[in-house]
């Protein structure tokens, strides 16, 4: 059977350029996954990276049309918005082009299934959490043959036009799953993506990994031999020397879990390669990190979120502050300064959470690296379906969904709070948009380039803690003095960055 599985354009407005929570990173390789458990079943499988390779719909429309493909699979990914542009493109595909079925796959069509199919009539089904099972018994189906609501882990409309579903559950051995099929859009990035475990013990309020894999455990693991195995075959192929771990928590639970690290060290520091992880603070314990590092291990991404523990606990973080600074602490010493993700504006932050957080990342050195600075004075809470916070919101009717359900938005308790995000949303984002280029790696550094951005660093410090403390002190500023004053700090740092192209 010939199936096609497409990555859709997706597009970012300026508002949301630096709004990375769309979609896990552990989804780029959904796709490689679904190709590679069809290959193994004997389909003739193609990929469209109609992302990677910025293609246009009627491009994507021609290979779709020279392919006739019997089904045709669609990565969703949520991209701040209902995305119509694609729901048209596959009314036209259904209509023109004797495409037998259409299915969606993704974290956001697991969750928003209901609305996606009574949108767009032209999908056939939705897959409901991992999707390799499901494309395997859906394809079986292809010309139809039982319906497709009698598969676990698929969405479809009966007879009558109900949407029905069953539940399906996790894949239990991961290392019987094919390895990912990886194209040739895949290998022009800097990092060979690898994903070595599935789903996170933890329940924070703000996330929704856990949504896409349903009942069953929160994370399970391949094991170690079996990622040296696609690592390897890998650098067989690619001779590729930089590597990523996609997975939510790299690590895994307890004592297990740093058993299990350990053991990856040990089988990649024969490697030679270079990597980067995401993970827990619990779980930075000295000894596996610096048996990581030995390994090769150069970039690591731990979720901080606040520096005050009423925050952590209302986020559910199951962490202290104390731990957050114990893991900077063990990672430094070993010579790894990590990304770190942090909400500095919750729905329910007071001026005094904000004043708290602020201090917790002037005193831990967080507020030296702009990136990294514009990042963690900037971000606010991200509200997807999916997510305890969502329900929560909804259930106090304090969230608003204009746009899309799938996406809400809880207004801040407090509204000094919500004029200082405000403030920094505008001046970062004209920040990121300057940066875009450079921070993506497609522009070069121009001579010079640090000393400017050591300026602009110090101004977005300086604007945050001038104007908290004049919230503080209960100064509440016009919306027209809010605009002069962004304006001016845009002025500047377009100033500070005019040699830089864009």
């Amino acid at each position: 059977m010939k199936i096609l599985l497409l990555e859709h354009p997706r597009s970012i407005t300026r508002e949301r350029c630096n709004d990375i929570a769309n979609t896990p990173l552990s989804s780029c390789l959904l796709t490689g996954y679904s190709a590679g458990m069809l290959q193994s079943k004997g389909h003739d499988v193609e990929i469209i990276e109609g992302y990677l390779d910025k293609l246009s719909y009627e491009e994507i429309g021609d290979s779709i049309s020279t392919a006739k493909p019997d089904l045709l699979g669609v990565h969703m990914v949520y991209h701040w918005k209902e995305d119509h542009a694609l729901f048209d493109f596959l009314a036209r595909i259904k209509r023109e082009i004797p495409v037998s079925a259409i299915t969606a796959y993704g974290f956001y069509p697991t969750v928003a299934f209901k609305n996606i199919l009574e949108q767009c009539r032209a999908i056939d089904s939705v897959i409901i959490g991992e999707p390799e099972m499901p494309f395997a018994e859906l394809a079986s189906l292809v010309p139809p043959g039982r319906p497709a609501t009698l598969i676990p882990g698929l969405a479809a409309r009966d007879g009558s036009g109900s949407i029905r579903h069953l539940q399906q559950k996790p894949v239990e051995d991961l290392d019987g799953l094919p390895f990912p099929v990886r194209t040739e859009a895949l290998s022009r990035l800097s990092e060979v993506n690898i994903l070595g475990s599935r789903g996170c013990y933890g329940k924070c309020t703000f996330c929704y990994i856990n949504s896409l894999y349903g009942p069953g455990p929160s994370w399970r693991g391949r094991s170690p031999e079996n990622i040296i195995a696609e690592i390897d075959a890998v650098i067989t192929e690619r001779a590729a020397g930089d590597f990523y771990f996609t997975d939510p928590n790299f690590f895994g639970p307890g004592r297990k879990g740093q058993e299990r690290a350990l053991r990856i060290a040990s089988l990649l520091k024969k490697r030679n390669i270079r990597f980067g992880i995401e993970g827990r603070v619990n779980d930075i314990h000295d000894k596996t990190i610096g048996a990581l590092v030995d390994a090769g291990l150069r970039h690591i991404l731990i979720g901080l979120e606040s520096g005050r523990d009423a925050s952590l606990k209302r986020m559910n973080k199951m962490t202290s502050v104390a731990q957050n600074e114990k893991a900077l602490g063990i990672l430094r010493k070993h010579g790894v300064e990590p990304n770190v993700g942090f909400i500095m504006f919750e729905p329910d932050s007071s001026l005094a959470d904000v004043r708290v957080n602020f201090e917790f990342l002037r005193r831990n050195d967080l507020l030296r690296n702009l990136p990294v600075t514009a990042n963690v004075l900037y971000h606010h809470q991200i509200i997807l379906e999916g997510t305890e916070a969502y329900d929560h919101l909804r259930k106090e009717g304090r969230l608003d969904t204009p746009a899309s359900s799938y996406e809400g938005t809880a207004y801040f308790k407090d509204p000094a709070v919500a004029a200082l995000a405000d403030t920094m949303r505008q001046v970062t984002n004209t920040l990121f948009s300057h940066m875009e280029g450079i921070w993506s790696g497609r522009v070069m550094e121009p001579p010079g380039a640090r000393g400017r951005y050591a300026r602009i660093n110090r101004l977005l410090a300086a604007l945050f803690e001038d104007t908290l403390s004049a919230l503080e002190k209960g100064e509440r500023p016009g919306k027209e003095e809010v605009e002069t004053l962004v304006q001016g700090v845009e002025r500047e740092i377009a100033c500070a960055l005019k040699t830089i192209p864009m």
